[in-house]
């Protein structure tokens, strides 16, 4: 069975599908690598070059997998970064197109909007439509903390007001939503937490936090953590 994932791709570094594919590859899984941008880096850096792909290119890419007639071998679409909101458009047609041949198969979406310090870095109204139309249509997401909040409309200082916010996030239909980035009122100031909340309950795991802050840690995340479920590690 196969991933397709609808994501950026850059040159240097690793983001969106650059941090993705190989990950999910070595995880046993075959993924079909849809591109949203092309750019030369992570926009974190503060400027970059390359294109944003537009949705009819972006559709077209899809189409032809489509045209394969493999759709039904799909077992989950990946989204990440998606520019504009007619991408994100196609990006939901590409869900429905795949679950009409493979009802099975489950969408997860790493609403990536911004973070906290930065506050967000994606075009006007794409927070929105992801909160209204993007997050309602997955069955997973990934959002970091400072997403979480803009998606639940909190501010989640503590681990039960977060637990609350992935339930309300959940309420809206994604049945699992992973938060990384946590910082609540007792995270160490040296670590951060990862909390996943599903039908099952909730887990949180704590981590290191590090010096410095890579750019694709959460789309390798999303990756991984994705492949895992499909292969029923709870």
């Amino acid at each position: 069975m196969s991933i397709l994932s609808i994501q950026s791709l850059v040159a240097y570094g690793h983001a969106g599908n650059s941090a993705a594919v190989f990950p999910l590859q070595r995880l046993g899984k075959e993924v079909w690598p849809v591109m949203t941008v092309h750019f030369s880096n992570h926009t974190g850096y503060g400027d970059w070059k390359g294109p944003l792909l537009t949705s009819q290119d972006v559709a077209d890419v899809i189409a032809g997998i489509g045209d394969r007639g493999v759709l039904g071998d799909c077992e989950a679409v990946l989204s990440g970064y998606q520019g504009a909101e007619d991408v994100g458009a196609v990006i939901l047609d590409a869900v429905s197109a795949v679950k009409a041949e493979n009802p099975h198969a489950v969408y997860c979406c790493d609403p990536v909007m911004g973070d906290v310090g930065r506050g967000m870095f994606v075009r006007p109204g794409i927070p929105e439509f992801m909160r209204v139309r993007v997050v309602p249509a997955a069955d997973v997401v990934t959002p970091n903390h400072f997403e979480l909040d803009f998606l639940a409309g909190t501010e989640s200082r503590t681990l039960p007001a977060l637990l609350d916010a992935a339930d309300a996030v959940r309420r809206t239909g994604p049945a699992t939503v992973l938060v990384t980035s946590v910082i609540v009122d007792d995270t160490p100031d040296d670590a951060l937490d990862l909390v996943a909340v599903s039908d099952a309950g909730a887990w949180r795991i704590r981590t290191p936090r590090l010096p410095h802050n890579p750019q694709g840690a959460g789309d390798l995340t999303a990756a991984v953590f994705l492949a895992n479920l499909l292969d029923g590690h709870d």
